[in-house]
């Protein structure tokens, strides 16, 4: 008995320094990026357009990069979740737990997953130049769409997985169709999309390698899919490129402003799941 009494100790150590080892991780990132962003940030900065010689250390802002970020994220995550959600319902509902389809979908779905977003992006450039396109924001939202889709499926499939099917069982048996069932599996599905969009938003937003290649970069604001789009990490690419202590810190501005859109994204993303949570039947 006394020897496991001891294990457990050990274990609850090696859970305590692993918490305060990724928490002391964390903390520095977001200290680092507040203490150097903080200092140098302005309204001009967040409100106006680069000037002449602003990658140099001159007048100017990156609003185009934030503005960048909001139409690629927000576009692509509505994109990545009207082709997410049917083939999770597809996978649950459609089709046999034990459909060896559903398997090799799954296993498919993990290995895209894993794959890193240069990947993505050196795919998307390649059909890009087949198909005479340009770096544009169409291109950039294209690319992040097909990043994001395995994030959405795989941590869809995973809260839907989990569903009571007695309770499809009883849709069925006072004669719903399949697709009436559908809107009680979303209703009860719905904290898991909610995070599953987090997920994906979170991964969207700090991509830099995918739209390096297909969005490209441009001081102004694009106003048509065909035209570049910049994008906040890859302003901040380009700042902390140079040589100027001044661009630098402009870079750490700019990482400050897209920490806070990530927390502002995750907060109202909380809000949300504990929305439907009370409101599921």
């Amino acid at each position: 008995m006394k020897l496991k009494y001891i294990e457990e100790a050990i274990i609850k150590v090696l859970m305590a320094v692993s918490l305060i080892t990724v928490f002391g991780f964390v903390a520095a990132i977001v200290w680092t990026i507040f203490r150097r962003g903080a200092g140098c940030i302005t309204w001009e900065m967040v409100s106006s357009l680069p000037g002449g010689g602003f990658y140099i250390g001159k007048e100017g802002g990156f609003l185009n990069a934030i503005v960048g970020s909001v139409y690629i994220v927000t576009a692509s995550t509505l994109l990545g979740l009207i082709v997410s959600i049917p083939v999770v319902f597809y996978l649950n509902v459609f089709l046999r737990s034990n459909s060896r389809f559903a398997y090799v979908a799954r296993l498919a779905y993990d290995v895209l997953f894993g794959i890193p977003s240069i990947v993505y992006g050196a795919f998307a450039f390649t059909l890009m130049i087949y198909m005479g396109m340009r770096t544009s924001l169409l291109g950039g939202i294209l690319v992040t769409t097909l990043l994001i889709i395995p994030i959405l499926i795989r941590s869809m499939d995973e809260v839907t997985r989990n569903f009571p099917h007695d309770l499809l069982d009883a849709s069925y048996s006072l004669g719903a169709t399949r697709l009436e069932t559908m809107g009680i599996v979303l209703r009860q599905i719905a904290p898991g999309i909610a995070t599953a969009t987090l997920l994906s938003v979170g991964r969207a937003i700090g991509d830099a390698a995918g739209v390096m290649f297909t969005a490209g970069f441009s001081d102004s604001i694009p106003t048509t899919l065909t035209q570049p789009a910049a994008t906040l990490p890859l302003s901040i690419f380009f700042q902390l490129s140079a040589p100027q202590t001044e661009v630098q810190n402009r870079a750490y501005a700019a990482a400050l402003v897209l920490t806070i859109i990530v927390l502002v994204i995750s907060l109202a993303g909380r809000f949300i799941m504990q929305h439907f949570s009370k409101n599921r039947i």
